[in-house]
């Protein structure tokens, strides 16, 4: 083997392993130094069996009054968040461009827009979990959602700078992964 091909092999190697690594390395980061929010779901429709073994998310946070008028479906966009006096994530602003107000943001598409008002998905709508599971806590998910039942149904996501992470699913104050069993 000539020695540029070993080169080129190590390097190719390198690439391979070293990609993935700094994903989960970056993950990682963001769960251990990031801020948690809470972010509140909402009832879903069924799901697609050909989409795989996750939860789609939907969450109440999904638009913003505006004055402005140049967003379009597409763009992305800042979703500057706090939290309100219950614990849960609340749009403070929504920019394309980064803001000097602090706090943390994290990233959307802009779904729709309509009487001054910005639709936007959040980029941690899937959550996926063991696949023997995966049924039953869709299942589970949708029936607590619909039934608007008191136990509270959340999705708790870190953000840092922008990136976010979506941790866990919580129904009535447990693990998605407790609460179907």
């Amino acid at each position: 083997m000539k020695p540029i091909y070993f080169i080129v092999f190590i390097v190719l190697a390198v690439v391979q392993i070293g990609t993935p690594l700094k994903m989960i390395f970056d993950n990682e980061d963001i769960l251990i130094s990031g801020t948690a929010y809470k972010f509140k779901t909402r009832p879903i429709d069924p799901t697609d069996p050909f989409r795989g073994k996750y939860i789609t998310l939907q969450f109440e946070m999904n638009s913003f009054k505006t004055s402005d008028t140049t967003y379009v479906y597409g763009d992305e966009v800042r979703v500057y968040i706090e939290n309100d006096q219950e614990g849960f994530a609340k749009v403070v602003r929504v920019s394309r461009e980064p803001l000097d107000i602090g706090g943390d943001y994290v990233m959307a598409k802009v779904t729709n827009t309509y009487n001054d008002e910005i639709m936007f998905e959040l980029p941690f709508n899937r959550f996926y979990m063991e696949e023997t599971k995966a049924y039953d806590a869709e299942k589970a998910y949708r029936e607590v959602n619909r039934n608007a039942q008191e136990e509270d149904v959340y999705a708790v996501v870190y953000v840092k700078d922008g990136a976010s992470v979506l941790e866990d699913v919580i129904i009535a104050g447990l693990p998605i992964q407790e609460y179907v069993e």
